[in-house]
């Protein structure tokens, strides 16, 4: 019975799975814009339209306050889930073939060429408080990877995120509530709190970079 039951179901979650396709890519590509008009987008409670640098019909992307390593931006979708599993598979599918672009987009900045082997990428999800979310809007994690990046061993900055380091929404929270939380997840923590948050003219800066190089991308 159990067998049959299963396999009653596979069709009905193969329908669910968002299939990505060289032609979806395409559709995201042609989808993606950097002239970011019209509502405010948000990040969970706060307001991020100058930070963003491209947007889609169901995510944006946006450069990040305190960033562990240069080149780190979150990828979002726009309606505010707080959880993956929230995600529709049109949402998920435009979410991640989003971040896929992201990296090219990097890549030509931070590895100086359109090859992605060049370099590598830390890509993740941190899926709740107990993981260390800290705003409460699903976000993916995109940062560029060099050798000794971070002086210590590669996976390193999954301790730092998991830290005050990595703390994404907790100059978002001082300065619009005066209260910050503490991350979650049971790595330990490494407090770095010399590392200060960035000026919104910097985060323009580099969104403005990435405009560019999106701009020539899409041409």
């Amino acid at each position: 019975m159990l067998k049959i039951a299963t396999r009653s179901l596979i069709p009905q979650t193969l329908s669910r799975i968002p299939l990505l396709s060289h032609r979806a890519a395409r559709a995201n590509m042609s989808s993606i814009t950097t002239n970011i008009e019209g509502d405010a987008i948000k990040f969970g409670p706060f307001e991020v339209t100058k930070q963003v640098f491209l947007k889609t019909q169901h995510v944006f992307g946006l450069v990040n306050l305190k960033p562990i390593v240069p080149g780190h931006v979150l990828v979002c979708p726009l309606k505010p889930h707080r959880r993956l599993t929230d995600l529709s598979p049109e949402e998920t599918a435009d979410l991640f073939t989003t971040v896929q672009q992201t990296q090219r987009m990097l890549a030509r900045i931070y590895f100086k060429t359109d090859n992605l082997e060049a370099g590598s990428f830390t890509v993740a999800v941190q899926d709740g408080p107990e993981a260390g979310q800290t705003v409460p809007h699903v976000h993916v994690h995109v940062l560029p990877r060099t050798k000794d990046d971070l002086g210590k061993e590669p996976d390193e900055v999954y301790v730092e995120m998991a830290s005050e380091t990595g703390n994404v929404g907790g100059a978002l929270w001082d300065r619009e509530l005066g209260r910050r939380p503490s991350p979650g997840g049971s790595m330990p923590r490494i407090e770095d709190l010399s590392r200060v948050a960035r000026t919104a003219e910097d985060m323009h800066e580099e969104a403005d970079q990435y405009k560019a190089v999106l701009g020539e991308m899409l041409q």
